[in-house]
């Protein structure tokens, strides 16, 4: 019996450095593996002229998965990257051993929600993402006990991403179908993580998933928001390998 290894998906609108305190203490038992997602971070957003949609985002990792020579991972992410995991999931469910579903939800946008993301889109590509995307978002993404320290490293990496990017992603979130389906197919165990303060995705959503997934376990972080790998690493990293598969 062996530990698959754990492939983390980063959040909307920041990169892997998001992981980096959760990073270290898996890996002392884990490999893990945290890549910037298409146009975030180092990784560049490939020249299309598709529409933006999440499935290419998920051949992106698949060809990673490829590349590393892994044939099944213990894929998981947080708030737009377990979208990104549900969309892997649909296509190669195969390569997917056990799932992590960090502040999330399985559901479609609203109407609301999805014209809120075409106009953050076009914004970004219009002004740039510096200073006004940090200021929209910080009061969704942290509850309001974090710590000054997070919410500035959390504002430093939303300044320091790619505007191109962020739009690509923020349409690519807008045109995601409902997973809720996928999550009932999902044949491997899952670990739900949700912030008790998430305002984005807060425990009903995660409840809503966890009634979905066939061999689920729910972790609920007190007194963290939708960002719990950088608001309560520890409690992150505990709840994930008290609860890791082997294979």
């Amino acid at each position: 019996m062996t530990e698959l290894p754990l492939l983390l998906l980063h959040a909307f609108p920041l990169d892997a450095r998001m992981w980096d305190q959760v990073r270290a203490p898996l890996a002392e038992r884990l490999r893990v593996i945290t890549p910037d997602q298409r146009g975030f971070g180092r990784s560049p957003l490939p020249e299309t002229e598709r529409e933006p949609e999440l499935g290419d985002a998920a051949r992106d990792v698949l060809a990673l998965l490829d590349k590393l020579g892994l044939d099944r991972v213990v894929l998981g992410g947080c708030s737009m990257g377990s979208y990104l995991t549900m969309a892997l999931l649909r296509l190669a469910p195969e390569r997917v051993g056990g799932l992590v579903l960090i502040d999330t939800k399985a559901t479609a946008d609203t109407p609301e929600a999805a014209q809120h993301r075409l106009d953050l889109a076009t914004r970004a590509e219009a002004e740039g993402v510096t200073g006004w995307l940090a200021e929209q978002n910080l009061p969704a993404l942290l509850a309001d006990t974090a710590a000054p320290e997070v919410v500035e490293r959390v504002r430093g990496l939303i300044d320091g991403q790619p505007p191109s990017g962020v739009a690509w992603a923020a349409r690519a979130m807008r045109n995601r179908p409902d997973a809720t389906d996928v999550l009932r197919q999902a044949e491997v165990p899952a670990l739900v993580i949700v912030g008790e303060r998430d305002a984005l995705t807060p425990l009903d959503a995660a409840n809503t998933m966890v009634g979905a997934l066939p061999d689920p376990t729910l972790a609920v972080i007190p007194d963290a928001g939708h960002l719990t790998p950088l608001e309560a690493p520890a409690s992150v990293t505990e709840a994930i390998l008290g609860w890791y598969p082997v294979s």
